[in-house]
């Protein structure tokens, strides 16, 4: 099948115009001008990018990963999947341990069939300063055994972890978790410039939503924030317009120029209305699409989001002005990568056939995930 459009986002340039030859699941070839022969499918005067593929996500359409049930998780892939987004991790916030490796037992399989690109655990590591809306009661200092219980409970699925190195053990759970083969990811932490830098010397390789849930920068004392701008190493950004202004959007990308990385860290209110919802045991405020743990007069702290990819994409394109091919690699290829997905993230010859056709507002018009069309 060939299919053409006004713009095709490849990782090196936008195609205008391209074209792509699908065969079943895969992209055979990719093209700019007039296709090889006649298209099969002429989109018109659109965009076609990769499918987004988002590393942090704890919940959409009114369900969320924290549950522990397939059929939730299912409603979250696919509440996810009609704005784009072809691939997901199911992150999961900090609860007991039993629960947390229920939950794990029940999403594992989602994994192994690929319905989920794997599962990110944010938390019980984290700093008790730095929570956010993790519930306190219920954090850890990252203990051998309790790190080895939740990863054989995920039974291989468990493919990220956010993890406060200033903990008592955090580096050398650093070092356990690259080991096994777990992308350990800076975050929810107090840690001083000289504990994150040796947290990135042990092999952590990731910042969880830069700036959020962490030490602030500062000019005598840079903290966590400092030493992940400084590393080469990629960053988490939220681009909803809450978590982070647009002008420290365009100072990141412009200071990490392909190390910067997309993601939601959306719950439940994704694609849902406003109301009271439940991220893991704690009680969440949904007003006006701002997520808060509940509390009187709606000032508690910010509980993820309620954003999808291509609000992202459209919020990092429209209101902070970037570049539309930069924010694509941010959405798709720079997590493929993070994550070792080689499969996923690029318009290119090899790769599945995931796209997601915009309009010129950056709206979803269609979205094909390996090489079929979804029902939006």
């Amino acid at each position: 099948m060939i299919v053409s459009a006004a713009q095709v986002v490849t990782p090196a340039r936008i195609l205008a115009p391209g074209w792509l030859h699908l065969r079943g699941e895969r992209i055979v070839e990719v093209g700019e001008g007039a296709p090889p022969r006649a298209s099969d499918v002429d989109l018109g005067d659109v965009t076609v990018s990769p499918g987004f593929i988002d590393l942090h996500v704890h919940g959409g359409g009114g369900a969320s990963f924290d549950s522990g049930k397939a059929d939730a998780a299912e409603v979250v892939a696919d509440t996810h999947l009609r704005h784009g987004t072809t691939s997901m991790a199911a992150s999961l916030v900090t609860d007991t341990p039993a629960r947390m490796a229920a939950a794990l037992r029940e999403l594992a399989p989602l994994v192994d069939d690929g319905r989920l690109a794997g599962i990110h655990l944010e938390g019980p590591w984290l700093s008790p300063q730095r929570s956010g809306a993790h519930q306190p009661g219920s954090l850890a200092d990252p203990e051998p055994g309790a790190i080895e219980s939740l990863l054989a409970a995920g039974d291989g699925a468990v493919r990220m972890v956010t993890l406060a190195p200033e903990l008592p053990g955090g580096v050398d759970a650093v070092r356990r978790l690259e080991a096994a083969g777990v992308v350990v990811a800076v975050g929810h932490t107090d840690a001083t410039y000289a504990e994150t830098r040796a947290a990135l010397d042990a092999g952590a390789r990731l910042g969880t939503h830069l700036f959020n849930a962490m030490r602030p920068l500062h000019h005598r004392d840079p903290g966590p924030v400092g030493a992940l701008l400084d590393a080469p190493v990629d960053v988490e950004l939220i681009a909803d317009g809450v978590h982070l202004h647009p002008a420290v959007l365009r100072t990141v990308f412009a200071a990490k120029p392909g190390r910067c990385i997309l993601v939601t860290d959306a719950m439940a209110a994704a694609g849902a209305p406003d109301g009271d919802y439940r991220l893991g045991p704690m009680a969440i405020e949904v007003r006006e699409g701002v997520a808060r743990l509940a509390s009187e007069g709606g000032t508690g702290a910010i509980a993820g989001s309620t954003l999808t990819m291509d609000a992202a994409v459209r919020f990092a394109v429209r209101t902070a002005g970037l570049p539309l091919l930069d924010v694509v690699h941010a959405a798709s290829t720079a997590p493929a990568a993070a994550w070792g997905l080689a499969d996923v993230g690029a318009l290119e010859a090899g790769r599945r056939a995931d796209l997601v056709v915009l309009d010129d507002a950056l709206e979803v018009v269609r979205v094909m995930r390996a090489g079929a069309w979804v029902r939006r």
